[in-house]
C-alpha cells in the first residue's frame, strides 16, 4: 500500500538532508538535526531538537519518533516520550525531545542523524461506554503479573 505524505524543508534549512531510510528494508527513516550551532546535551539533561521539516500527511496516518539504536548504545543518547506522535493534522516544524543517559556529554551537530520517524496506521475507532467488561484469563494482572 502507497500512501502519500507530503515533506516540506523549512526556510533556512536547505543544507540539511530529508529523512531518509538508509537500507531498502529499513522501516525508520532517518532524522537529521536542523540545529543552528552545536548543541551539547549533559548527561541527565534534555535538549529539543529541530529537524527543518514539516510534514502533511492524511488523516489516518501518524509519524512515530523513536531512537536510533547507535546513539543509544554508543552514547546513551535517546528519545523521550518515545514513540513520539506526529498527528495528521499537525503542520509545524518535526522537533525531536532527545535525553541524554550516558556519562559523557554529547554534542549535536548540524546534519547528524538523531532519530528515526517510522509511519503508522491509525484507526478509527469508537469508544463505547459499558457497565461491564468481558472477562479474561489475565483479567486485571498489570505490571509484573507474569513473574520476572
Amino acid at each position: 500500500m502507497l500512501i502519500d505524505v507530503s515533506i516540506r524543508k523549512l526556510q533556512g534549512n536547505e543544507d540539511v538532508p530529508l529523512p531518509a531510510k538508509m537500507s531498502a528494508g529499513a522501516s525508520g527513516y532517518d532524522i537529521y538535526a536542523a540545529v543552528a550551532e552545536p548543541v551539547t546535551i549533559e548527561p541527565g539533561e534534555r535538549a529539543l531538537i529541530p529537524t527543518g521539516f514539516a510534514l502533511s500527511m492524511p488523516i489516518g496516518l501518524e509519524a512515530q519518533i523513536r531512537p536510533r539504536s547507535g546513539l543509544a548504545l554508543k552514547h546513551g543518547i535517546t528519545c523521550l516520550n518515545t514513540p513520539g506522535t506526529v498527528d495528521a493534522d499537525y503542520r509545524g516544524e518535526v522537533k525531536v525531545l532527545l535525553i541524554n543517559l550516558g556519562g559523557q556529554p554529547f554534542v549535536v551537530q548540524r546534519g547528524e542523524r538523531i532519530a528515526q520517524m517510522v509511519f503508522q496506521t491509525v484507526p478509527d475507532i469508537r469508544l463505547t461506554e459499558a457497565d461491564s467488561l468481558d472477562s479474561t484469563d489475565r483479567g486485571s494482572g498489570g505490571f509484573g503479573h507474569t513473574g520476572k
